[in-house]
């Protein structure tokens, strides 16, 4: 019998048990118990279910923050008034109310009584120019009010003012002269108009004084749909944060239930991802046809700035909501056991280790710092994670910039977590005694 025969047969059983052991596991896959079954199909269930509450749960944040929170949309409107498109429609606005209030007659009545007839003669017989010519002045007085300082006081003023009945015209709450009117919400301009009538006078404008007080209704949303659109709105206002909290939970306890809990964690999340990502799309597509429906004489430029500004926040909310998602997919694939995430673990480990070769070489050592972190490692980078969730959470409003410099913020702890977790050195033999002296 040639050497090493019994050991090979040995080898041989060994092979064939462990074979044996496989194909059970995946009969055992393949037969799963329905309890099993039910698990996994309600893991699905629930991870679909926080998928499409994800950006709903993104547009309940923006409708509690901007729409429920007065000084938050204060701060969000008041750069409009710096905007060459808003100033522009606002001068027009303010020119139109003048002009239909102004009697050419009223502008002789600084003359004296009997230059008066000679006067009005003269002017009524320039026709249309006149008219021209005053809308002209008007104009150019109103467009540098608007480009003023004071027209900007005038424009947080007046949405200070207004916030609360927009807030009422939208979700039902609060109280002021917005209100809701067939299938229109309309803003009573009487007060903004009373503040830049005040501000064209003191411009040298003196013949505005004499505008009576104007009430004129301006259209702010108007949809065949306007009461489900307020009633969807209070609901999204009234959920607030805890939509957005309600899609996490129900993404993890998908994943709690599921099997294979590491790929659920990146299908979830890339899928929240994606939903989010779907709606921040459905936000630029929705722009142009809101701008389409907008009648004849407005101001597209100042609509598109209107609607950008009240949006931004919306978008930096679903670029965060996108960016989470794809690092906590990045990180999950990572921590698997796929072969292309064990070899991206592996250069890591290994440009790391290397650098912390070359520093023992020259002298660097951690001392009773290395054990201690090689020691309690996994804890340190338990709260190294928590902590950087808690900054995602309490951070104000998070951009899609601030999850990502969060993320390389834990990569470099963690970076440094490895480099500084070495293991205690074994002791070293004692010396040898000295020779004696001969």
């Amino acid at each position: 019998m040639p050497d090493g025969g019994p050991p090979a047969r040995d080898g041989g059983q060994a092979e064939l048990q462990e074979l044996r052991a496989r194909v059970a596991v995946l009969e055992a896959r393949r037969t799963d118990p329905p309890k099993h079954r039910a698990k996994s199909f309600l893991a699905v269930v629930l991870i679909v279910l926080g998928c499409l509450l994800a950006p709903l749960g993104v547009v309940a944040a923006w409708a509690a923050d901007v729409v429920g929170d007065t000084d938050r949309y204060v701060e969000t409107v008041a750069p409009l008034a710096s905007d060459p498109a808003v100033q522009d429609a606002a001068a027009d606005r303010v020119t139109d109310a003048l002009m239909t209030r102004i009697d050419l007659s009223t502008l002789l009545s600084g003359a004296a009584p009997e230059e008066r007839p000679r006067l009005e003669k003269a002017l009524g017989g320039l026709g249309d120019s006149l008219e021209d010519a005053v809308r002209g002045f008007v104009h150019e007085k109103a467009r540098e009010v608007t480009g003023s300082d004071a027209f900007a006081t005038v424009w947080t003023e007046a949405n200070r003012t207004v916030h609360a009945s927009v807030d009422k015209a939208l979700t039902g709450s609060g109280g002021g002269a917005v209100r809701v009117e067939g299938d229109a919400v309309t803003l009573d301009l009487a007060p903004v108009v009373e503040q830049v009538k005040q501000r064209l006078v003191d411009g040298g404008m003196g013949f505005a004084a004499r505008i009576p007080e104007v009430h004129t209704d301006f259209t702010l949303v108007r949809s065949d749909d306007i009461g489900k659109v307020k009633s969807g709105l209070r609901l999204l206002q009234i959920l607030g944060d805890r939509l957005p909290v309600l899609a996490v939970l129900l993404v993890a306890g998908g994943v709690l239930l599921a099997r294979r809990r590491r790929r659920a964690l990146v299908a979830g999340a890339l899928a929240v991802a994606v939903t989010t990502g779907l709606l921040g799309i459905g936000l630029r597509v929705f722009r142009a046809f809101y701008l389409d429906a907008l009648p004849a004489g407005v101001s597209l430029e100042a609509a598109g700035a209107v609607y950008d500004t009240l949006t931004g926040l919306l978008h930096t909310m679903v670029r965060a909501a996108v960016a989470l998602g794809l690092v906590v997919a990045l990180a999950a694939w990572l921590t698997g056991p796929g072969r292309r995430a064990a070899l991206a673990r592996g250069l890591w480990t290994s440009g790391i280790g290397a650098a912390r070769a070359t520093a023992d070489r020259s002298g660097l050592r951690t001392g009773p710092v290395g054990p201690f972190v090689h020691r309690y490692r996994a804890w340190i980078t338990g709260a190294l994670a928590a902590a950087a969730l808690a900054g995602y959470v309490l951070w104000p409003h998070p951009t899609g910039w601030v999850v990502l410099g969060l993320a390389l913020a834990l990569l470099l702890a963690l970076a440094l977590v490895e480099f500084l977790a070495a293991e205690a050195p074994a002791d070293a033999p004692p010396p040898e005694p000295a020779a004696p002296p001969t």
